[in-house]
């Protein structure tokens, strides 16, 4: 009886074997090949204790840098004073907003109108032909002036001759840096009747009368979006030429010692390493796709081109600050061009992700 005793005893686990994650952090497991996984936060020494990192909170990581934090301080105060708190003010599309009303009505309007000023807007003739114009005009911006940055900086990653590649460069940025209100001047002396345009044409007996670019509806829209190409083109090469430079060098040489010539470099090595950069602006450009640049736009044009010219942000100004103020109008307007502007953004952003797995978030 006292050998059996002993022999089931010899076959029993100790206690070490039945419960082996005994003594170990909580939340430890054991994988199916025997290896022992410790929770996030242990590790075990050489000589096999398990040590522990301490963590500390977000607030004593802010206390400890908050010089840091300072440098943010003032982007966040001007982004929530000049972008977040006015989004308030988005109700008075849905209410009649009288000035001079007592607080809090000269803030949030007086009275309920519900979708009423969405539905003036809406069925607006004028307001359809001031959004295809806005449509017209920022495709074809889009169109001409995303892929040219991307070509220019390509053409100066192939230049050898630094002092060449600054010089372009410089020639190239000057625009950006100009005054809205300095462009449009040049573009009006430019394209006057007795301007330079004219002249040269005239000199070289291509035409017999000045053409007035800026009183003809027709020529609006080229003028507007050679401009833009004019003073955008060189300023969106930094972002390109500065992707390039992380491009591995042992990419092209394997390349070359296989045969493929430098347009073949650049099909297969160079654009698809400047991808992701050239998604995260295409993105962010179509977000921005029915903001057509106001400043300019209403510098140089006239009622005599409002047929092409006129887009939804001058539109907005004229409505709202116009001889007649519509304040309920001009807000209903605007909000239904954010809210367009985020639909595109974020469908744009996921159909990236989708496609080429490089987006913004």
């Amino acid at each position: 009886m006292a050998v059996a005793l002993a022999a089931a005893a010899a076959t029993l686990p100790s206690r070490a074997e039945a419960d082996p994650l005994e003594g170990l952090p909580r939340g430890t497991k054991r994988l199916p090949d025997g290896t022992i996984r410790l929770p996030q936060g242990y590790w075990r020494h050489d000589d096999g204790t398990i040590g522990r990192s301490h963590r500390q909170s977000k607030w004593k990581r802010m206390r400890k840098d908050w010089r840091l934090y300072t440098f943010v301080a003032l982007p966040l105060v001007y982004f929530l004073v000049f972008c977040y708190v006015p989004m308030v003010g988005n109700v008075i599309a849905f209410r009649k907003y009288i000035p001079g009303s007592p607080f809090p009505y000269n803030i949030i309007g007086s009275s309920w109108k519900g979708f009423t000023y969405v539905e003036q807007f809406i069925s607006n003739p004028a307001f359809w032909t001031v959004f295809n114009n806005t449509l017209i005009i920022a495709a074809l911006s889009l169109l001409f002036s995303f892929p040219l940055p991307i070509i220019l900086a390509l053409l100066l990653n192939e230049l050898r001759s630094r002092r060449v590649k600054r010089f372009v460069q410089t020639i190239s940025y000057l625009p950006h840096f100009l005054s809205i209100v300095l462009v449009a001047g040049l573009i009006l002396q430019l394209t006057a009747s007795n301007g330079l345009i004219n002249s040269v044409l005239q000199g070289l007996g291509l035409i017999d009368s000045p053409i007035l670019f800026m009183q003809d509806p027709g020529w609006f829209r080229p003028v507007y979006v050679i401009s833009q190409i004019w003073q955008t083109v060189g300023w969106g090469t930094i972002l390109y030429l500065a992707a390039l430079t992380t491009i591995d060098d042992q990419l092209y040489e394997a390349a070359a010692i296989d045969g493929a010539s430098r347009w073949r470099q650049t099909w297969h090595i160079t654009l698809p390493g400047i991808r992701p950069t050239m998604i995260v602006l295409l993105v962010l450009n179509i977000g921005s796709f029915l903001g057509v640049g106001f400043e300019k736009i209403i510098l140089i044009y006239n009622p005599a081109t409002y047929q092409t010219g006129d887009v939804l942000s001058t539109y907005l100004y004229r409505v709202g600050l116009g001889m007649v103020p519509q304040y309920s109008l001009a807000t209903a307007i605007g909000l239904f061009q954010s809210v367009i502007g985020l639909i595109l953004i974020i469908s744009s952003n996921l159909l990236s992700k989708r496609l080429t797995e490089a987006s913004l978030w």
